[in-house]
């Protein structure tokens, strides 16, 4: 037992794709893993139509973020009131991160960088520089930046944003 536990971990609640999508994020991306794998046993989950043997949380780090996927049964879905930004330095590994993350999600969410995976949950893919530019202590740059990023209708444009922040 003398494992060290991460202090903050988060927790993904998954109907019963946990294993699924803990594989499908750490393909994307880099210095990634899975860890410990738990399955249900005798003492099922409440909703009593788990499987024994099924796959009850799998252990994930992404870029040294861990996390827990867990097949909790469908009572609860993510919404958008929670997403995970990812800071993107270039252009190409925006460009990369916003085609992996979009794939068979729904393209009706994707607005302003923001995108929902093809499990519900939601991201950010936006420019490393992005807080930087709209907290810049001359209103007008983080005024004109806002305004490009709010016309922005799916996956950013950084070249765009620079562009406005530059005037």
């Amino acid at each position: 037992m003398g494992t060290t536990i991460q202090k903050i971990t988060t927790n993904l609640w998954f109907d019963n794709e946990a294993e699924e999508a803990a594989t499908f994020y750490t393909s994307i991306f880099k210095n990634s893993s899975i860890g410990r794998i738990t399955r249900y046993g005798k003492e099922r989950h409440a909703n009593g139509d788990t499987a024994e043997g099924a796959v009850m949380t799998v252990e994930f780090v992404l870029e040294s973020q861990p996390f827990v996927a867990l097949n909790g049964g469908p009572r609860y879905k993510f919404t958008e009131a929670i997403s995970f930004i990812v800071n993107c330095e270039t252009q190409e590994e925006l460009d990369y991160y916003w085609e992996k993350l979009s794939e068979g999600g729904d393209e009706k969410a994707q607005v302003c960088g923001w995108l929902k995976d093809k499990y519900g949950v939601s991201w950010q893919v936006v420019p490393a520089t992005l807080n930087e530019m709209i907290s810049d202590e001359y209103p007008q740059k983080s005024e004109r930046v806002m305004k490009a990023l709010l016309q922005t209708r799916t996956k950013i444009d950084m070249e765009t944003l620079k562009q406005a922040y530059e005037g």
